[in-house]
């Protein structure tokens, strides 16, 4: 038993369900529904990021079975995403010719990347990195590239060819194609809309000899399953120019996987493996590198679907996989006559709903300073196109900057006894001094290297205001950590106290700060008090009888 459990930590498929009837009707219609999805999704997504579009379909196939066997979140749906596909496409723009065979063997060395990147962190057992990232940096950068994704798809939508004329075929059936799609996600959101809504306008496009009237549409389509094998080697400065955009590719995809990866388990109440689902994604992408894939992601909406179809575990994904294999081999031709403007129309509706002006209001709310990195994070990353890292890279400096500036200023504040016997800010809630020549301060924050100045110099600031101070108390619960630089400052404020005829007094210690103090030899000629109450009569008594 205990071999098969060491076996699944690395197998996590060998977890999943016995199939049984019951199952795999469940499982079967979930990935009939997802399946029937990918297609014309993955063939929209594929155009979007210049790649050949059965490439989109290639995707789908060994890297979400992969994806699926190896990762600890068995229903997301795994493939082409668009903020994936947003970044290959400004990745690769200048390197090669979209479409070319350049291009597909640099896309398919992105996907090699970022993969191997995502399965050493998982290995490396390393997730939490990517917690580097904050919410309103990812919430910035993704408003910014669904709007460059937009952007991007008004000429398709429009049928504008390369003589810049509008083709009004094209553009109806584009248009058509959108308000149906957005009325069907809104209200019929488990029906398949979009293959039936690419399958008409395929119809319609084909009666119509609109590509002999020149309309751009899906064109003919190889069948058949993908070759495998390594792509053609890089050279060091395509090699050098992939480096960035792939740990991009790596971290936007892992934060698309853990928005999907939260909702699955919170279904089922059990704990996210997050390095698990590194290893899976990972291996998951290297698959898509070796198949004439491209960058794959776990997607939202597919996912989505995925759950409310009825998934219950991996077997669903493996039905759908099975129904995009059959497709390769039976559905090709049916998608040639597809116009491009209803590809655009596909990937208009995944991403309009990420455009939300109202949460930079709501962050405004929160946090004025989240929410400015948030603005210049979105603005960077707009004005930064195709260079979309930057955007990344800005955002994550200011975030991190922010976070040691508050680390930097701590607050500090001087405390005094609140009617309901808690200790709150004095200046705030106007309360009187704890005692008589008293100065009771707490830092909320743990006394380290970035805290301990401003602690000396908060210190110093308020015995310089109160020069008949008798006593200092700082109040320390809500100091869980000290370094070498916290202790030499407390060392430093425990001898200009006593110099100074100043009693210090801690309370409130919790066990490891008082170990280390301990080790310190600090603990001489300080005054220690289990908890606030003890502290609070103590100092009392103290200010009472005129004592330090």
């Amino acid at each position: 038993m205990r071999s098969r459990s060491d076996a699944a930590r690395w197998l996590p498929f060998l977890r999943w369900p016995r199939p049984s009837p019951a199952l795999l009707r469940s499982e079967m219609l979930a990935g009939l529904t997802v399946g029937l999805m990918v297609v014309p999704q993955g063939v929209a997504y594929a155009a979007l990021a210049g790649m050949p579009l059965v490439t989109g379909i290639y995707a789908s196939l060994l890297p979400a079975l992969v994806a699926v066997l190896f990762s600890a979140s068995t229903r997301l749906s795994v493939g082409p995403t668009a903020l994936s596909c947003l970044v290959i496409q400004a990745s690769l723009t200048g390197l090669a010719m979209p479409g070319s065979a350049q291009w597909v063997a640099l896309a398919a060395w992105l996907a090699l990347l970022s993969g191997a990147l995502q399965l050493l962190l998982g290995l490396a057992r390393c997730g939490w990195l990517l917690n580097l990232v904050s919410a309103p940096v990812l919430m910035a950068f993704t408003q910014a590239a669904a709007l460059l994704i937009i952007g991007s798809q008004i000429g398709p939508l429009l049928g504008r060819g390369t003589d810049g004329q509008v083709d009004v075929a094209a553009l109806a059936l584009g248009l058509g194609a959108l308000l149906l799609l957005v009325l069907a996600r809104r209200w019929w959101p488990k029906f398949p809309t979009i293959l039936v809504v690419v399958l008409a306008s395929a119809a319609i496009s084909a009666g119509m000899g609109l590509e002999a009237r020149g309309t751009a549409v899906v064109g003919a389509l190889p069948g058949g399953l993908p070759a495998l094998g390594w792509p053609p080697l890089p050279t060091t400065g395509q090699l050098q120019a992939l480096l960035v955009p792939s740990l991009v590719i790596a971290l936007i995809s892992f934060l698309e996987t853990a928005s999907s990866a939260q909702i699955d388990h919170a279904d089922r109440h059990s704990i996210w493996d997050q390095d698990q689902d590194l290893i899976g994604q990972g291996l998951g992408k290297i698959a898509a590198g070796l198949s004439t894939g491209f960058p794959t992601s776990a997607s939202f909406s597919r996912s989505a679907l995925n759950l409310y179809a009825g998934a219950r575990s991996g077997w669903a994904t493996l039905f759908s996989v099975l129904v995009l294999a059959l497709s390769l081999w039976a559905a090709m031709p049916l998608l040639r006559p597809v116009p491009q403007s209803v590809l655009a129309a596909v990937v208009l509706v995944a991403v309009v709903g990420l455009v939300q002006p109202l949460a930079f209001v709501r962050l405004w709310r929160l946090s004025r300073a989240e929410a400015v990195i948030a603005v210049l994070s979105f603005a960077a990353t707009l004005a930064s196109a195709p260079a979309l890292h930057l955007g990344v890279g800005l955002g994550l400096g200011l975030s991190l900057a922010w976070s040691l500036w508050q680390r930097l200023h701590p607050r500090v504040v001087e405390v005094g006894l609140h009617a309901d016997g808690s200790l709150r800010d004095r200046v705030q809630w106007k309360l009187p001094a704890l005692a008589p020549h008293t100065l009771a301060l707490r830092m909320d924050a743990a006394l380290d290297f970035t805290s301990s100045a401003f602690l000396e110099r908060c210190v110093a600031d308020h015995l310089g205001a109160a020069p008949g101070t008798h006593t200092l108390c700082l109040f320390a619960q809500s100091i869980n950590r000290i370094d070498a630089t916290g202790l030499a400052a407390l060392q430093r404020l425990s001898t200009q106290c006593r110099h100074g005829g100043v009693g210090l007094h801690l309370a409130g210690l919790k066990r490891p700060v008082e170990e280390a103090l301990q080790r310190a030899g600090l603990l001489d000629g300080l005054q220690l008090h289990r908890t606030e109450a003890q502290a609070c009569a103590r100092l009392r008594a103290q200010g009472q009888s005129g004592l330090g």
